[in-house]
């Protein structure tokens, strides 16, 4: 049986936009354009879609499903297995904050009364949860579960006045961006912003090295995600400036 985009669409449960730039990206072509160069889809690109949309649903990248999807010698067990400790990890997260949400609520009912401590951790899980649902696949592929995890449970030991510290870098390196001149990055106010983010990091990440700072700018600047964050942040485009400052200073 054929189906034009819109009727694949309304089978599959995606719009045609999507459909349009799974084309785009060669992860989904149709079997053929029609003579008033309408997309076509048969049965085989049905169960092509049906794949994809499984992938998705276990939050692969897309990047990812195209290696599944076009690369033989590319492993679905082992792509399989990875993702499963990745949710897994997710769902730890998950089952933590919804305990401390419970505690929360019975905190407000009176029926218990919870530590600062226990409020302050509150925030943190929110924080690390907003943080694996946003990049979480990306940041992992890129540095490695292990160091993740470790990163994870030291930003969980930070005290209140550590995360008021990373507040306030934060702010001041945007601050700084607003000062750099593209054109002299061996300005005060360049070098600044370099040592702002490299302390901003040093209190999530294990151990600080340039090669994995320079790493974390190419994924800001890869990534549209990431650039959102800080060019929303700054309220202009700073991420490629922040990459070069980054870039200057890890020489």
């Amino acid at each position: 049986m054929e189906y034009t985009i819109k009727q694949l669409a309304d089978i599959a449960g995606v719009s045609r936009r999507t459909l349009r730039y799974y084309d785009q990206i060669d992860l989904l072509k149709p079997k053929y354009n029609s003579r008033n160069n309408y997309r076509i889809y048969t049965e085989n690109q049905v169960n092509q879609l049906q794949r994809i949309l499984f992938y998705k649903a276990l939050e692969f990248p897309l990047s990812k499903i195209q290696l599944l999807m076009k690369d033989d010698s590319y492993s679905e067990l082992s792509a399989l297995k990875e993702q499963q400790k990745l949710l897994l990890l997710k769902k730890q997260d998950i089952d933590s904050l919804l305990t401390t949400i419970d505690k929360t609520i019975k905190d407000r009912q009176g029926d218990l009364t919870m530590t600062d401590t226990e409020k302050f951790a509150a925030f943190k899980n929110a924080k690390l949860q907003e943080n694996e649902d946003n990049f979480g696949s990306e940041i992992r592929q890129k540095y490695g579960d292990e160091t993740i995890e470790k990163s994870n449970k030291k930003f969980m030991n930070l005290s209140q006045n550590d995360m008021k510290d990373m507040e306030n870098l934060e702010k001041d390196m945007f601050a700084n961006l607003e000062l750099v001149n593209s054109d002299n990055l061996d300005s005060p106010e360049a070098r600044k912003v370099y040592e702002d983010h490299k302390n901003w990091l040093s209190y999530s990440w294990p151990h600080y090295n340039s090669e994995a700072h320079r790493g974390l700018v190419d994924m800001y600047l890869a990534d549209d995600r990431f650039s959102k964050y800080y060019n929303d942040r700054a309220g202009k485009q700073v991420v490629q400036l922040l990459h070069d400052v980054v870039y200057h200073y890890t020489k």
